[in-house]
């Protein structure tokens, strides 16, 4: 049986001569065409490779970006293209997800793997229309949920499908949600969370789920500014969600009475404009310049994170520390990045910007986990159940 996530995976069902659809999270980044990072591409290969050595037929479903309607820059052939280069054998391309273009390439695609063209060309898909559903899940006889990025979102290929065929976890699916629920149910003890990005509004359902878990707390980024300011300090012009400043003190609150240690920032980096060339300058906080903006944590805060979070067991980190894709105010996200590579710890990285620094960093192979959906990773330290993991077959 799959180990801690209640749902059947891959391994409890028999694929052989089967075809299966596997949807699989392909929405990486591109520029001009050209694949910037291929990540997600190469998180779905363990899925796709076991299915292949049991004989399965493999017909895999992604969405890319935001589309409104067919666009030929969100196209998924060159996504196949890059999968096809990663799993060293031709990946065919069908041109369409459904109707005669998707049943055709499904009849004459042999052992190859099949890849179909973007969901999100067909508004159906995020409306989870049971027919488009049902339509999708005539390809298959069995499908496998792989795309974690997307599990938090009831859509056709999510969920819908799923009233259509026997549905299990693909194995990435089955290590995110291992990873994020034990950790979240049961964590080793000094646990500690760190919290950054630009907004509390979207981190606040998170940090209030774990706060009774948690030993520590620290906070960067722009939603910084809203617990400096709810202490009392002027933050200038910097980023303030106003409406957030008494949430912020609650939490504040509530931490202090449940012994958790909350560490804000000491010394700030901050700048005149919002710009790569702005001149920074490092304060503490409280004595930014008027008119001036925090877009990082200071040297000092980063070392007293850095030496607080050395005695933590278990880390989750969710939010970068400040503008990392501005050179000028990246040394917090980077500095913080190296400061969890060295600990001796169980250390997991909710996706989105946060991976983007880890990657970027190049330390992922030092992180126990770094997830690949930004939004689901939320939802579940949220302690919230994801549609497309609930709608699979019990284990």
């Amino acid at each position: 049986m799959s180990d801690g996530i209640g749902k059947k995976t891959v391994r409890d069902i028999s694929v052989a001569g089967k075809r299966v659809l596997v949807r699989a999270d392909l929405n990486v980044p591109m520029e001009d065409g050209v694949i910037t990072d291929d990540t997600r591409i190469r998180e779905s290969l363990p899925t796709i490779t076991y299915l292949l050595e049991q004989k399965a037929q493999v017909i895999v479903c992604s969405h890319l970006g935001r589309p409104k309607g067919p666009d030929p820059e969100l196209s998924l052939a060159p996504v196949a293209g890059r999968m096809g280069n990663l799993l060293g054998q031709e990946v065919l391309f069908a041109e369409d997800c459904v109707g005669p273009v998707a049943k055709e390439a499904v009849a004459v695609m042999g052992h190859h793997v099949l890849v179909l063209e973007n969901l999100r060309f067909h508004s159906e898909e995020e409306k989870n229309v049971p027919a488009f559903a049902e339509e999708l899940a005539s390809l298959a006889d069995i499908f496998v949920n792989d795309a974690f990025g997307a599990a938090h979102r009831a859509h056709a290929s999510t969920e819908g499908v799923t009233h259509y065929l026997p549905s299990v976890a693909g194995l990435l699916m089955e290590k995110e949600v291992r990873y994020l629920s034990a950790l979240v149910a049961d964590p080793p003890k000094p646990f500690a969370a760190i919290v950054g990005g630009a907004k509390v509004s979207t981190k606040i359902a998170a940090i209030e789920h774990l706060l009774p878990k948690l030993d520590m707390l620290f906070v960067g980024g722009g939603m910084a500014n809203t617990f400096l300011k709810a202490t009392g300090v002027n933050v200038q012009m910097s980023l303030v969600e106003d409406e957030q400043v008494e949430v912020a003190r609650t939490i504040l609150e509530k931490a202090r009475e449940q012994g958790v240690a909350v560490h804000l920032p000491e010394d700030v980096v901050a700048a005149s404009k919002f710009a790569a060339d702005a001149e920074a300058l490092t304060r503490p906080v409280g004595k930014v310049p008027h008119g001036y903006m925090i877009l990082d944590i200071g040297p000092e805060t980063l070392k007293a994170y850095a030496a607080a979070l050395k005695t933590a067991r278990a880390v989750v980190w969710n939010g970068p520390m400040g503008v990392f894709e501005m050179e000028k105010f990246a040394a917090g996200s980077f500095g913080l990045a190296r400061a969890l590579a060295s600990l001796d710890a169980t250390t997991v990285v909710g996706g989105g910007e946060t991976a983007a620094v880890v990657a970027q960093s190049g330390l992922q192979s030092r992180f126990t986990h770094v997830s690949t959906g930004g939004g689901a990773s939320l939802e579940m330290l949220e302690g919230r159940e994801l549609p497309g993991v609930a709608a699979l077959m019990d284990a």
